[in-house]
């Protein structure tokens, strides 16, 4: 029975960059969630359909795990991760962590945890923990999931048992701050632009500004990919929103992030980009909305405008990025 008592447990909007946040700031480095996001490259875009989804998704990241494997390279940070098939020695790797007085971060399915209110099964949720009893797990989430909260043993060992979409074999993890870290100032300008290359030179159509511009193809037919469109269309939209995105599809943290980086760099393209993004952030809000509107009215029209929206999206976004890409030159 162990707990941590010197933990930091504010609750952030992103599941990832408040977990990270924990482990961080109990080291003495304390960055803000858009910072952390925006120096882990973790913009991104994917559209994702097929045979064994519902309902098209929209995701507005990089992959699961990726934006901490950036953060640790980034700011030459020590990534330990363990994954392991066996049950009884993922719980060892965690305990030894904990009672070594290191939070831990884990991923998980959010479908087994006790305190999430929302049953969707969801294998690359990410929380810290910091401590242990005989039935209860200490766990921060994020704000919108409680910030520090409990689930029971039982509960969290399904959650890390579990397989499917995203998910990982018990994976657990710590991370190590280096004596001399280095200067975050000089750390922005590579974040930026590996994030911008990347988006701009997307391996297939489905991904960066490419599945931007087809998502604004394919949404106007939504009404006809589903058999109960007043569920599928309002969930799609509260994915976009409130999953955990910080609402805007990831938009409103990468906005932040320029803004703050805009206060150390004086760069006509930075601030283009900051501008643009400003923009895109207002659009995708408004276009969850639209998609939300036509699932509850079955209007085909509301659906046309989002996808017209989507579609100016995918122009603003690759102009941004474009500038941004630049901020070396």
């Amino acid at each position: 029975m162990t707990t941590l008592e010197d933990i930091d447990i504010r609750g952030m909007r992103h599941c990832e960059t408040t977990a990270l946040g924990v482990l961080l700031r109990h080291q003495g480095l304390d960055l803000s969630e858009p910072m952390l996001f925006g120096l882990g490259s973790g913009l991104s875009f994917i559209y994702w359909d097929g045979k064994n989804l519902d309902f098209p998704f929209l995701g507005g990241r990089v992959k699961p795990f990726e934006l901490t494997r950036n953060l640790a390279e980034r700011l030459d940070l020590e990534l330990l991760v363990q994954e392991t098939t066996s049950p009884r020695k993922a719980w060892e790797n965690v305990a030894a962590s904990i009672d070594a007085g290191r939070p831990v971060g884990l991923q998980l399915d959010s479908y087994h945890l006790d305190y999430f209110a929302s049953k969707v099964h969801f294998g690359a949720h990410v929380v810290a923990m910091y401590g242990y009893d005989d039935h209860d797990a200490h766990l921060v989430d994020t704000d919108q999931q409680g910030g520090a909260v409990s689930t029971s043993l039982i509960s969290l060992a399904r959650a890390r048992a579990a397989r499917g979409p995203m998910t990982a074999r018990h994976r657990s993890f710590t991370l190590t701050v280096p004596e001399n870290p280095p200067s975050v100032q000089d750390l922005v300008i590579p974040a930026i632009t590996v994030c911008a290359h990347a988006f701009l030179n997307p391996p297939i159509a489905n991904l960066g500004h490419r599945g931007i511009e087809k998502a604004g193809k394919l949404i106007p037919g939504w009404l006809q990919r589903t058999d109960t469109p007043r569920r599928d269309l309002p969930q799609a939209a509260v994915l976009m929103e409130r999953a955990g995105t910080g609402g805007a599809l990831f938009r409103n943290l990468y906005r932040d992030f320029l803004a703050e980086c805009a206060q150390w760099i004086d760069s006509g393209r930075l601030r283009t980009g900051l501008a643009l993004y400003t923009e895109a952030a207002i659009m995708w809000t408004e276009a969850a909305e639209l998609i939300t509107k036509a699932g509850e009215s079955g209007d085909g029209g509301c659906l046309a405008q989002a996808g017209a929206v989507v579609g100016d999206l995918a122009r603003i976004e690759r102009e941004a990025m474009q500038a941004l890409s630049r901020l070396r030159e």
